[in-house]
C-alpha cells in the first residue's frame, strides 16, 4: 500500500499535474478577490495548459543520458517516457475545443502566452552556431515565468468575469492584482534556479543565482515578497477582511519556506512544500472566510 502511495505521489509531483492544480488554484484566488463565480473553461484552460507548457518543456531538454541526471525528476520522467509524451499530447488536443469557449480577449491572451510559452524553451534564435531560447537570456527565465503566470491566473479570470458575470473592474485594480500576483509567483520561482545553480551554470542558462550569486537570490525572494505585502497593505479593499489575513499569512509562510530552502535540497520540499503554497494560499482562503462566516 504504501508503494502504490509513494507511486501516486511521484506521479502527481514529476508528471507535472500537481503544477497544474497549482495554477488552478491561483485562478481560484483571483475569482475570489474579484467576487465572482469560477468559470470552468478558464480552470480547465489552465489546467491543460500547464501541464502540456511544463511536460514539453522537459522533453525538448532531454538529457544525453536520463537515467544519470542527479534529479529524481529528471530520472522518473524520462523513464516514462511515452506515458508522458501521451500526457502531453492529450493535454495540448484538449486545448483545441477549450480554446472557443472562452471570450475574444481571453483568445487574444492564450495566443500571446502561447508564443512566449513556445519561445521560452524552444531554441528558436541563433548567434553563430548556438542556439537558444528566451529563457537563455540572461534574466529572463524569471520574468517570463512570472509574467506568463500572473497574466493567466489574473486576466483570464478577470476577462471571463467581465463577459458572463457582466463585472466591471478598474484598470488599477486589475494592475494591482496582477502586480501583486506576479512578486508572489516570481519569488517561488527563485529557489528552484536557486537549487539548479550549478547545473544551470554548466550548461550557461544566466539565471539570477548565477549571475548574481545565491545569497543575493535569496534576498531578492524577501524582497519581492515584502513588495508583495506592501501592495496587499495599501490595496487592501474592502479593509482588513479574511481575504487580507489569509494572503498574509501565505506570504510569511512562503518566506520562511524559501529561507528554510537554504538548507534542504531534497527535491521532495521543493515540488511539495514550496510549490504547494500557491494551493495552500486558495484552501486558506476558504477557511477565513467560512470562519469569517461563523463568527
Amino acid at each position: 500500500m504504501r508503494k502504490v502511495l509513494y507511486a501516486a505521489f511521484d506521479f502527481l509531483l514529476f508528471g507535472n499535474l500537481f503544477m497544474a492544480l497549482c495554477t488552478v488554484a491561483q485562478a481560484l484566488v483571483t475569482f475570489i478577490l474579484i467576487d465572482a463565480k469560477p468559470v470552468f473553461p478558464v480552470l480547465a484552460i489552465l489546467f491543460c495548459s500547464t501541464l502540456f507548457t511544463y511536460n514539453f518543456s522537459i522533453l525538448i531538454t532531454k538529457p544525453k543520458y536520463p537515467e544519470l541526471s542527479p534529479f529524481k525528476r529528471v530520472r522518473w520522467f524520462f523513464a516514462r517516457y511515452k506515458l508522458m509524451v501521451a500526457i502531453t499530447v492529450i493535454s495540448a488536443m484538449l486545448l483545441l475545443p477549450l480554446f472557443f469557449w472562452v471570450s475574444a480577449p481571453s483568445k487574444i491572451l492564450l495566443v500571446l502566452l502561447s508564443v512566449l510559452s513556445i519561445g521560452y524553451g524552444m531554441p528558436l534564435f541563433s548567434v553563430g552556431k548556438q542556439r537558444f531560447g528566451l529563457r537563455n537570456i540572461p534574466g529572463l527565465k524569471l520574468l517570463l515565468i512570472g509574467s506568463t503566470w500572473a497574466l493567466s491566473v489574473v486576466l483570464l479570470p478577470v476577462f471571463e468575469a467581465q463577459n458572463l458575470q457582466h463585472l466591471t473592474f478598474s484598470k488599477t485594480e486589475i494592475l494591482v492584482l496582477t502586480a501583486k500576483r506576479f512578486l508572489f509567483i516570481t519569488a517561488m520561482a527563485i529557489p528552484f534556479d536557486i537549487r539548479d545553480l550549478f547545473q544551470d551554470r554548466n550548461v550557461g542558462l544566466k539565471t539570477i543565482p548565477v549571475v548574481f550569486g545565491e545569497k543575493n537570490a535569496y534576498l531578492l525572494c524577501q524582497v519581492l515578497l515584502a513588495g508583495y505585502l506592501f501592495l496587499l497593505f495599501f490595496f487592501r479593499e474592502p479593509g482588513f477582511n479574511s481575504n487580507f489575513f489569509a494572503l498574509a499569512i501565505t506570504i510569511v509562510l512562503a518566506s520562511w519556506l524559501i529561507f528554510r530552502s537554504n538548507f534542504i535540497k531534497n527535491e521532495y520540499y521543493y515540488f511539495f512544500f514550496v510549490d504547494g503554497i500557491l494551493i495552500l494560499q486558495y484552501v486558506l482562503m476558504l477557511v477565513f472566510k467560512f470562519l469569517q462566516e461563523m463568527f
